[in-house]
């Protein structure tokens, strides 16, 4: 199974190649894949009630770990994703008439939905599910939005994928829920040990299904689907009538063994089921396009397969799995004839069509073969599936009498609209419609292709073989049914036949009243529906976005005003309110405050309240920045004092970084703040807002600490960074080891922040080396200054005297190697002592902006000649490569190993993988740093002229 999951994933990804190469023919070749893929679901057939079972682990603390499992309810639905797949996409060698760069992509489109399919409905894992489950709505989005540059399509895949996706969140929430509770998220589990019953359960299963009820387009979501009818016609075929629709059913046929039983079940499956049956098939007597017919018409028939498969009655599966069937036959058949009549028309109006039945007399038979069956005429898989649901709920012990005969009537009405639209279906596109004379559009018609009436003709038909080999069907679908309660009644089997009855009267009835209903509605039309429904979903809808825009737009308008200082309070106030008031709503453990260990401490905690009040009130920036330092180093000297000088010496670098970032911005600003304080409610509001942020963060992590209920952490991690990390400093191993993933991604968002910064400073091309003293001398030499001080840096000689300081070039001079050295010995020590390449990369980077402070702009490109880009490029190659080789040498990705060699003269050297991952981080780190350097010194050196 997996196999062949791998191989239909691989082959949508070479489909757009294979399609420019072959042009649109290239849909036959491509059409192997599913039809490849069928051949094996069919000759790995599970039999005998045994399931085929595969496991591959993925992320097994997460349960993310591939379960595939096939039994008799997955092969059916596999057997029509891919059955109908591979017709589908051969039906489009006909339908496009010419190969575009979208035509080819859509071709892989296709193929990837029905791989993600045929993962979905294979998937025991119900967040593997989840995974699949979202691919189908994303693909569907894409498929729908095929001709993008029409509004209306653009609106249908919106559309559709809003809803649907919302649905699938609701779903995730129940899985996440159902698993939690019963400790396991495989849905062989779930069934056979289900939950007991309260209301935590009923609000699981009632999220999982608002996900499958928005999947399958049941009221009140049902709108979308008749909107998706912007898509081409061989989306509709195959996404709405055989496979995307099927997601919802499929889910809840899976979960009908163990849950059916249930009060919200049965309100939200049967009673939602039944009524969109009723209002789908109504809608379908309305329109005037034959697309929308059928998308009403296959709304109300996935309200029909809800009620059925969703009953919770093995008799009444064995119905809707024969439904499921029939339906993807017949529908998937008539969306494609009505592709045909569109391609060859020009239209799909019913009242531009007339005598098309004659014209094209061999499409006509194909749709009425096919309509029958959806109308459930004898002889025909439809027509089983009805017969055997009428008789079967009728006397169904799933439900009290009252509530199965009510629902078996409604059925009945549904069918007999069913009839009436089947009918209405086929007099719109090929009646004579009392004219002498095809219409002008049936007229100008061209005739389809033997090969493009291939796909339709070859699906109708199967829709009359499979009704008469009902009985063989039958035994294919009966151990699905097995799984469910007969309530007293012995298994039925399904037949074309079962002899005089109800069934036999309700079919009767439906086939009588649903014609009159039909001469009913087209004498009547201009009557029936002069006025818009009162209650139409796609309207509520369009009112909803409207609200949610116009509520957005008022809270946008009281948050945002442009005013930096009303932004940063609307964040810091939500950030106090909302973790405060779930702190103190929920349980909690009393806290037990310490005081200072030792007077050290509160000498230094003074000193940083001192610091944060003088922040208040300094007006000279500079100043203002100081006293924020300040604070940062005080808590350098908490983290010494604690223990922890790794901490205490990366903060410590940190802080001088950010105090020279803060002053090559500060260059560039006034020095102090404006002369006119503001007003004293606003200082108020301010100093309230800080000290509860303050407060928070100090009572979160008072609670915190209490919380804890386990063996903390911290006595942990120094075995684990020794035995496992094969370090010392548990730190660094934390980084580059035991939690590597985070640290690739904190330094990912990195690199972005310094493109993002130095693109909006540059502007324009920003790449390319920091500019040296050969190139300056080069293109102009007036940028020399004679000076008779001696040259200790040679960028200095291309500064103003008055901006040269010796000592500080002096002092450069020496320093700079040092701390060069000191970088690398961070960098080669980190792993088991105070270090490692984000501490060595500062360290560097300290030294780079100690050369251009000394020397300026020219200064800094004869210290690193290197482009920025380049060496943070580098630095996320090597970082991102180990854990590409990790996978390469079977070990899971960015896990390190020790290395042991000796060597003649230094004896026994151990080193550690990890190092290798380090080494990009000590690139990268540097990167940004010289990144920094360029656009908030150099560049707004040139941009203010000075040298």
């Amino acid at each position: 199974m997996i196999a062949t999951l791998t191989a239909l994933t691989v082959a949508a990804v070479v489909a757009p190649a294979v399609m420019w190469w072959l042009d649109t023919k290239g849909f036959y070749l491509i059409a192997l894949a599913p039809a490849a893929a069928l051949a094996w679901v069919l000759l790995h057939w599970p039999t005998g009630g045994r399931p085929r079972v595969e496991t591959v682990e993925w992320v097994p603390r997460l349960h993310m770990t591939f379960v595939m499992r096939m039994d008799t309810l997955s092969a059916i639905l596999s057997v029509l994703i891919l059955g109908i797949g591979a017709l589908v996409l051969c039906y489009c060698a006909h339908y496009f008439d010419e190969m575009r760069p979208r035509v080819a992509v859509f071709g892989g489109e296709m193929l990837a939905f029905a791989a993600a399919m045929f993962g979905l409905v294979i998937s025991d894992n119900m967040l593997v599910l989840y995974v699949f489950w979202e691919a189908t709505t994303v693909l569907s989005f894409l498929l729908v939005g095929f001709y993008g540059v029409r509004a209306s399509s653009r609106r249908a895949a919106t559309q559709a994928l809003l809803v649907t996706t919302l649905g699938g969140l609701a779903m995730l929430g129940g899985i996440i829920a159902l698993g939690t509770r019963t400790g396991s998220y495989l849905l062989s589990d779930l069934i056979a040990h289900p939950p007991s019953n309260s209301v935590y359960v009923d609000v699981a299963i009632a999220a999982i299904l608002v996900g499958a009820l928005s999947k399958s387009a049941i009221v009140p979501l049902h709108f979308w689907l008749p909107g998706a009818m912007a898509a081409p016609t061989p989306v509709s075929a195959y996404l709405h009538a055989a496979a995307m629709v099927k997601a919802g059913v499929y889910l809840v046929a899976r979960l009908a063994p163990g849950f059916a039983h249930l009060p919200v079940w049965q309100v939200l499956v049967l009673g939602l089921g039944a009524l969109t049956m009723l209002v789908g098939g109504w809608r379908s007597l309305r329109e005037l396009d034959l697309k929308l017919i059928l998308a009403f018409g296959t709304v109300s028939q996935l309200g029909f397969l809800m009620v059925l498969v969703g009953f919770g009655d093995a008799n009444v599966a064995l119905a809707g799995l024969a439904m499921l069937c029939a339906h993807a036959l017949f529908k998937a058949a008539l969306f494609m004839v009505v592709g045909i009549i569109d391609h060859s028309t020009g239209t799909r109006d019913l009242r531009k069509l007339a005598r098309l039945g004659q014209r094209m007399p061999v499409l006509a038979l194909v749709a009425a073969v096919a309509a029958a069956s959806m109308a459930g005429l004898p002889f025909t898989l439809g027509f089983v599936g009805k017969e055997t649901a009428f008789g079967t709920i009728w006397s169904s012990g799933a439900l009290s009498t009252w509530q199965a005969h009510t629902v078996d009537l409604v059925v009945l009405v549904g069918s007999v609209i069913t009839m009436a639209y089947s009918t209405r279906f086929l007099w719109g596109a090929f009646g004579r419609k009392v004219r002498q004379a095809p219409s002008l559009a049936v007229a100008r018609a061209h005739l389809p292709s033997p090969l493009f009436l291939a796909p339709p003709a070859v699906l109708a038909v199967c829709g009359v073989v499979a009704g008469f080999a009902s009985g063989w069907l039958g035994h294919l679908f009966e151990p699905y049914a097995d799984t469910l309660a007969t309530w007293g009644h012995p298994l039925e089997h399904l037949g074309m036949w079962h002899g005089f009855g109800l069934p036999v009267v309700f079919s009767a009835i439906a086939i009588v009243a649903g014609v009159l209903t039909f001469l009913v509605v087209r004498s009547q039309r201009d009557h029936l529906f002069v006025h818009k429904p009162i209650v139409n979903a796609d309207r509520v809808y369009d009112a909803v976005l409207r609200t949610i825009d116009a509520v957005s737009l008022a809270i946008t308008r009281n948050t945002q005003r442009g005013s930096l200082p009303i932004t940063q309070g609307v964040i810091l106030a939500t950030a106090v309110v909302l973790p405060m008031s779930a702190l103190f709503s929920g349980a909690r453990r009393a806290v037990d405050p310490r005081g200072f260990d030792a007077p050290t401490q509160a000498v230094v905690a003074l000193l940083m309240l001192a610091a944060a009040i003088g922040v208040v009130l300094l007006r000279n920036r500079l100043a203002a920045v100081l006293a924020i330092g300040l604070n940062g180093y005080g808590c350098v000297f908490l983290f010494a004092r604690h223990g922890a000088p790794d901490l205490a010496l990366t903060q410590a670098l940190v802080e001088t970084l950010t105090l020279v970032i803060f002053v090559l911005v500060l260059r560039k600003l006034p020095a102090e703040t404006r002369h006119h304080r503001p007003p004293a409610l606003h200082r108020l509001t301010r100093a309230i807002i800080a000290v509860a942020i303050g407060g928070t963060f100090v009572a979160l992590a008072y609670f915190a600490a209490a919380a804890r209920s386990a063996r903390p952490l911290q006595s942990i991690i120094p075995d684990v960074a020794y035995s496992v990390g094969h370090g010392a400093n548990a730190v660094n191993v934390l980084l580059v080891d035991i939690r590597a993933w985070d640290t690739l991604g904190e330094v990912s968002v990195l690199i972005v922040a310094a493109t993002g910064v130095a693109s909006m400073v540059f502007r324009n091309r920003r790449f390319g080396a920091a500019p040296r003293v050969a190139d300056a001398t080069a293109q102009d030499d007036d940028l020399l200054i004679p000076s008779e001080r001696t040259t200790w840096l040679l960028g200095s000689d291309l500064r103003d005297p008055r901006h040269r300081s010796l000592v500080l070039e002096a002092t450069t001079r020496l320093v700079f190697p040092t701390m060069v050295v000191l970088s690398v010995f961070f960098f080669y020590a980190g792993h088991n002592s105070p270090g490692g390449g984000f501490a060595g990369g500062l360290t560097m980077g300290l030294a780079l902006v100690l050369r251009y402070l000394a020397g300026g702009r020219y200064e800094l490109g004869e210290a690193l000649p290197l482009e920025a880009g380049t060496i943070l490029g580098t630095g996320l190659a090597i970082s991102g490569g180990t854990a590409v080789a990790s996978l390469f040498l079977g070990a899971p990705a960015l896990s390190s190993a020790m290395i042991e060699v000796t060597l003649p003269v230094l004896g026994e050297i151990h080193l550690v993988t990890a190092m290798f991952f380090d080494l990009g981080i000590y690139l990268i780190v540097v990167g940004l740093v010289l990144d920094i350097l360029r656009s908030l010194g150099a560049r707004l050196d040139v941009e203010a002229g000075a040298r």
